[in-house]
C-alpha cells in the first residue's frame, strides 16, 4: 500500500493538517497524470476530494463573511467570489509551499504543472476535502480560517468594479460572460438617457440606466449582482 513520503506527512502535520489516515491525503495531492506516469498500480486522483472540498470551503468562508458585518447580499457575494477564486487558492498553495508536494505525472511536471494556479488551486480544495472526510466540518472550517487569515482581513473582493465583480462571479460560478446590450437611448446629446440590459445565459438579467453608456453598464452589473448574486 502506498504512504505518503515521511517529508510530505511532516509538511501536512507543520501545515496545521492533522494526518491520521493517510489514504485521504495521497489522494488529496495525486493528480491524474500521475497514474499515466509509468506507476505500476493506478491510484485515486483528487477532483472527487476536490468537489467536496470546494463545497466546505464556500460555505466556512461565507459563515465568515455573515458573521463579520451587515453587508447586503451582493457585496458579500462578491467577496465570497473573490475569496474562493481559483486565484485565491493558488495564492494560498504558494504561501503553504503545496508545489513541492503534488505527485504529478513526469510529463505534467516538465510542462510545469506544479506552478499551475488551476491544479495549485484545486488541490488546496481536495486538502479540505480530505480534512473534511478525516476530521469533520469544525475543524476543517478553523484550518480554513488560519489559511485564509491575510485573504479575509485583507481587501480581496472589496470595492471592486461592479462589471469586474460580474465577470468573476460569472467564471467562478462556470457561467458564460454577461452580455450587455443597450436596450433603450433617450433624451438630446446633452442630457442623453441609457437603458442596458445584462444578460447571463440560463441565469437571467437586469438593467441600469444612467446619462452614459458605461455608467449604465456598471448599474446594470450591480443590479444582476444583486439579484443573482
Amino acid at each position: 500500500m502506498t504512504k505518503l513520503i515521511p517529508e510530505t506527512r511532516e509538511w501536512l502535520e507543520a501545515t496545521g493538517f492533522a494526518v491520521v489516515n493517510e489514504a485521504p491525503w495521497l489522494e488529496a495531492l495525486t493528480h491524474g497524470s500521475f497514474n499515466g506516469g509509468g506507476n505500476a498500480t493506478s491510484e485515486a486522483d483528487y477532483q472527487r476530494l476536490e468537489f467536496l472540498g470546494d463545497r466546505v470551503l464556500g460555505l466556512s468562508v461565507a459563515a465568515w463573511l455573515y458573521s463579520a458585518g451587515d453587508a447586503p447580499e451582493g457585496r458579500l457575494s462578491q467577496r465570497l467570489n473573490a475569496l474562493v477564486s481559483g486565484a485565491t487558492c493558488a495564492r494560498i498553495a504558494r504561501n503553504i509551499n503545496l508545489p513541492d508536494h503534488i505527485r504529478l505525472g513526469k510529463q505534467a511536471r516538465e510542462d510545469g504543472g506544479a506552478d499551475s494556479d488551476n491544479i495549485l488551486g484545486d488541490v488546496v480544495e481536495a486538502l479540505i476535502g480530505a480534512s473534511f472526510i478525516e476530521h469533520g466540518y469544525d475543524v476543517t472550517r478553523d484550518q480554513i480560517y488560519r489559511l485564509w487569515d491575510g485573504e479575509l482581513s485583507g481587501d480581496s473582493g472589496k470595492a471592486k468594479h461592479p462589471k469586474s465583480a460580474l465577470q468573476e462571479w460569472a467564471a467562478g460560478n462556470r457561467r458564460a460572460m454577461p452580455n450587455y446590450d443597450v436596450v433603450d437611448r433617450s433624451g438630446p446629446d446633452h442630457a442623453a438617457s441609457f437603458t442596458v440590459r445584462v444578460s447571463i445565459h440560463n441565469v437571467g438579467e437586469a438593467e441600469g440606466t444612467a446619462s452614459s453608456k458605461s455608467e449604465a453598464e456598471k448599474r446594470a452589473a450591480q443590479a444582476f449582482l444583486e439579484e443573482f448574486g
